[in-house]
């Protein structure tokens, strides 16, 4: 049996989460929240709860921490999400998974399309999916439209782990999760991933896991 539609207009869930105050809770998978497309946003929150929701969802992604987070990972099936990247790792990994530290960004209403058709297969994972990573193959560079909170336009090409976090929040959108584009002879712990295959590619875990990369 279904669970049952929850029918509060989305402004007063929204002030529902707000009120308990500090990071929000994080929504894990198996929730139908997680698992259809959300509506776009045309002015439910209004200005001010919109930039306050916003700054939840940042200081909830800082907290978690993650470098992406969007709307219904914390159960509101709206189109938006954050993402932000100090990128704090060594020049090898940077150069190789072409990892560069990225601002706030609020992506509202945001879609992509690939630049190109290269692809690019590293170990991804996800805040609503605690404890595990796979091997995802994303489009190297895509091109990204939408608004940012304030109405502006956005339009924008990223490349590298920036395309990378752009297309896994906007994926979650249309709910979809990392593990639909994954290859799952590659899904592993944290820890194995840790102990094993932190190298900068994926190319060992492929060889030893027996899985192709693009």
């Amino acid at each position: 049996m279904a669970p049952p539609r929850d029918d509060t207009p989305l402004a007063e869930r929204v002030e529902e989460l707000l009120a308990a105050g500090g990071p929000l809770p994080i929504v894990a998978a198996g929730r139908p929240v997680l698992r259809h497309a959300t509506e776009p946003y045309d002015g439910q929150l209004g200005p001010a709860l919109l930039n306050r929701f916003v700054e939840a969802l940042r200081a909830t992604m800082h907290a978690a921490p993650g470098v992406g987070l969007a709307a219904p990972q914390v159960g509101v099936p709206l189109r938006i999400a954050v993402m932000e990247d100090p990128a704090p790792v060594p020049e090898e990994v940077a150069v190789v998974r072409g990892r560069v530290p990225q601002p706030f960004r609020v992506l509202v209403n945001p879609v992509y399309e690939p630049v190109g058709t290269a692809r690019a297969a590293f170990f991804e994972g996800c805040l609503s999916v605690p404890g595990w990573q796979a091997v995802v193959a994303r489009h190297a560079e895509v091109r990204v439209r939408g608004e940012d909170q304030h109405g502006r336009a956005l339009d924008e090409v990223f490349t590298g782990w920036p395309a990378r976090i752009v297309q896994h929040e906007t994926d979650h959108l249309d709910g979809t999760l990392y593990l639909d584009r994954a290859e799952p002879r590659s899904l592993s712990t944290n820890e194995a991933v840790t102990a094993l295959w932190a190298q900068p590619s994926p190319e060992a875990a492929a060889r030893a896991l027996g899985f192709e990369l693009p």
